[in-house]
C-alpha cells in the first residue's frame, strides 16, 4: 500500500516532467548525435555520450517544468493541455519551481566532466529553455527560440570535443533551428484555435493561413543546409540518400496536416523518423568513407 501511495504521488511530477511522452526527448537527442558523430569522426567517447545524453533528458524535463509552470494560467482553456498536472491543481507551483531547481542542479553536476569552455555555452542552453516559455507572450516568433534551445548542444558537444567551433557546426545548428520551427508550427496548429481566444502568441498564427508553404519552405532550407554540411564532412552519397528519404517523410508530413489538428499533432510527431534518418546518413556516410 505504501509502494502504490508513493507511485501514485509520482505520477503527476512524472507528467510535468514528460517522461510517459518522450517525443520532445528524441527531437532533442538526434541532433545532439548528429553533433556528436560529426565532431568526433564517428567515434563518440562513452563518457561524452552519457554526458550528452542525460543532459538532454534533464533539460528536455526542466523546459517541460518551467514551459507547464509560465502556462498554468493559460493551460486549463486549452483542450490539449487542461489535464495538465499544473492546470490541475495536482501539483503547485512551488513545487514546480522546486522541481525546476533540482533538474537545473543535476544538469550542472553534469558539467564536471566537460571542460570550462563547454560548461560557459551551458549557460546560453539554461537561459535560452527558461525564457521560451514566457516568448508565447512577447512575440509571434517563440518557436526561433525553441529552435535555438534545442540547437544548443550541438554546439556544446563540438566544443566538448574539438575544443572550436567550425563552420561545420554552424550549419548544423541553422539547419536544426529550421526544422525545429517547422515542426513546432505543426505542434503549434495544433493550439491555433484556442491560442487565438488566450492571446498565446505562435508561428502558427503568424504565419497564418501561409502556415504549410512557409513550413515547406523551413524544411527545404533545413535539407539544403545539411547537403552543405554532408559536403563539408565529406558523407557522401549515403547521406544525400538519407535526406531524400527526408524529403519524402516532409511530403508525408504536409499530407498529414491537411486532415486538421488531429493530422497536424501527428506531422510534429513524425518528425522523430527524420531525426533518425539523418543520423543514420550520418552514420553511413561515416562508414563510406
Amino acid at each position: 500500500m505504501k509502494l502504490a501511495l508513493t507511485l501514485q504521488n509520482w505520477r503527476p511530477y512524472s507528467r510535468l516532467m514528460r517522461l510517459e511522452k518522450p517525443i520532445g526527448t528524441f527531437l532533442l537527442l538526434w541532433p545532439t548525435y548528429w553533433a556528436l558523430w560529426l565532431a568526433s569522426d564517428g567515434m563518440p567517447d562513452g563518457s561524452m555520450l552519457l554526458v550528452f545524453t542525460l543532459g538532454v533528458v534533464l533539460m528536455r524535463a526542466a523546459g517541460c517544468v518551467i514551459n507547464d509552470y509560465a502556462d498554468r494560467h493559460f493551460d486549463g482553456a486549452v483542450e490539449r493541455t487542461k489535464q495538465r498536472p499544473l492546470a490541475t491543481g495536482e501539483v503547485s507551483a512551488t513545487e514546480a519551481l522546486q522541481l525546476f531547481v533540482l533538474l537545473l542542479v543535476l544538469s550542472a553536476s553534469l558539467l564536471l566532466f566537460l571542460d570550462w569552455r563547454s560548461a560557459a555555452l551551458s549557460l546560453v542552453a539554461v537561459l535560452l529553455a527558461a525564457s521560451y516559455p514566457f516568448m508565447k507572450r512577447i512575440t509571434h516568433l517563440p518557436q526561433v527560440v525553441l529552435g535555438a534551445a534545442f540547437s544548443w548542444g550541438m554546439v556544446m558537444s563540438f566544443m566538448a570535443i574539438q575544443g572550436q567551433l567550425p563552420l561545420l557546426v554552424w550549419l548544423i545548428y541553422a539547419a536544426n533551428l529550421l526544422w525545429t520551427v517547422a515542426y513546432d508550427t505543426f505542434y503549434a496548429m495544433v493550439d491555433q484555435q484556442d491560442d487565438e481566444k488566450i492571446g498565446v502568441k505562435s508561428t502558427a498564427r503568424l504565419f497564418g493561413r501561409y502556415n504549410l508553404w512557409i513550413i515547406a519552405i523551413l524544411q527545404l532550407g533545413a535539407l539544403a543546409l545539411l547537403e552543405w554540411a554532408g559536403a563539408i564532412a565529406g558523407l557522401g552519397w549515403p547521406f544525400g540518400v538519407a535526406l531524400v528519404v527526408a524529403l519524402l517523410l516532409f511530403m508525408q508530413q504536409h499530407r498529414m496536416a491537411r486532415r486538421g489538428r488531429d493530422g497536424c499533432f501527428r506531422a510534429f510527431l513524425h518528425n522523430h523518423y527524420v531525426g533518425m534518418v539523418i543520423f543514420a546518413g550520418i552514420l553511413a556516410g561515416q562508414i563510406w568513407q
